[in-house]
């Protein structure tokens, strides 16, 4: 099956990418048919010289059944080449880590808070108007246990 793909070139920590059509069974910077452009990820966005497209044999190679990998279409698509490839949706792993979750309801948990508080307010106020008919419940004194002496050290 033929790919059209990027092949990694450049220095380390300074990438260039050439568009390929190779053969997706071939290693990514390995034996190719044609060269088509280029990417060069390190310039900015703003300059055309960022990308270069050869459209003619693009088109040619996805008519004759190459497909471009998700980096190339999305390339193709905004350059009207081919259309634009549908973005994925992975609503799991784009969810709040664990600790993360935590302190959401921590936080949220103090706004739910104030929303009780007056009412929580007003039934103690009630309940103070009862108790003072009837007589407070007597509570037994707490004794005081004393602490262990301390023992001698253990030798070995």
């Amino acid at each position: 099956m033929l790919k059209i793909r990027l092949s990694r070139g450049g220095t380390k920590k300074r990438p260039f990418y050439q568009i390929v059509v190779a053969d997706s069974r071939n290693p990514r910077d390995g034996k190719f048919i044609e060269k088509l452009g280029y990417f060069n990820p390190l310039l900015p966005k703003s300059k055309p010289e960022r990308l270069s497209l050869e459209s003619e044999r693009i088109t040619h190679w996805i008519k004759m059944g190459a497909q471009p990998t998700l980096r190339v279409a999305k390339f193709l698509g905004a350059a009207n080449l081919a259309p634009v490839p549908e973005k994925r949706n992975n609503p799991i792993k784009a969810l709040p880590k664990k600790k993360a979750q935590e302190r959401l309801k921590a936080a949220q948990a103090p706004k739910e808070a104030p929303a009780a508080a007056p009412a929580a307010e007003a039934a103690p106020a009630a309940e103070a108007a009862a108790p003072a008919a009837e007589p407070a419940p007597v509570e037994a004194p707490k004794v005081e246990e004393k602490a262990p002496e301390a023992e001698a050290p253990k030798t070995n």
